[in-house]
């Protein structure tokens, strides 16, 4: 049975597996190209920044734009004239907004995961109510083609249904369990920057346009 006769026996609510699975595609080709460690949470940031924390110098520009990673630590840095707990605070609203970003289009895809089994049985439903309704109407009459078809489309919209909904749940865990561990990889070198700076005494410069707008910053201890 090809993909075309296949929607054909489904009947009308292959249409809606169907949407459902081009949405989970476009979602599951979105985040796995979004959710890269190399584009969320590059590996030697925090140590590169550590770096141009000790020159004296960090230009926050590059450093938001460089990745995510980057846009909450420059988000750090800014406040960094005002002492330690306003840093950690705002790397950690900057990190809400990050990881809010990280986990969008994954409740689509758990909801298509969730409904696309129960489309499918409503198929079933569908398809054996019109089974029983031929075997009523036939009166020792042979319809074959007839209960044929509604067995069909019971069948047919079942296996669509989890066609769609085993890889959805699947990747819905995936990208949930990535998502934990690029949250874990930005704690660690947001964690190292922190620390680095909380011994760091030297006046820090914080260059905000390509170096063409810089102003100095200390680096305060409060408790």
């Amino acid at each position: 049975m090809g993909v075309l006769d296949a929607l054909v026996a489904g009947g009308l609510l292959m249409l809606p597996i169907l949407g459902c699975s081009l949405v989970a595609t476009a979602i599951i080709i979105e985040r796995l190209w979004s959710l890269r460690a190399s584009r969320i949470a590059p590996p030697g940031l925090g140590e590169q920044v550590c770096e141009l924390i000790h020159k004296g110098q960090v230009n926050l520009n590059w450093l938001e734009n460089h990745s995510p990673l980057g846009s909450i630590l420059s988000a750090g840095l800014r406040n960094v004239r005002l002492g330690h707990e306003q840093v950690r605070s705002r790397l950690q609203e900057a990190a809400s907004a990050v990881i809010h970003d990280m986990e969008r289009y994954l409740s689509p895809l758990g909801t298509i995961a969730s409904i696309t089994p129960l489309i499918g049985l409503l198929g079933t439903v569908v398809g054996m109510i019109k089974v029983f309704t031929v075997i009523v109407a036939a009166n020792g009459v042979e319809r074959t083609a007839d209960l044929a078809g509604g067995i069909s489309q019971a069948l047919v919209t079942t296996a669509a249904g989890l066609t769609v909904a085993i890889p959805a749940l699947m990747f819905h865990r995936y990208f949930q369990r990535r998502v934990e561990e690029l949250t874990v990889r930005m704690e660690e070198q947001a964690g190292q920057v922190v620390e680095y700076l909380a011994h760091h005494n030297g006046e820090l410069t914080l260059a905000e346009r390509h170096d063409a707008q810089a102003r100095p910053a200390s680096w305060e201890k409060r408790t």
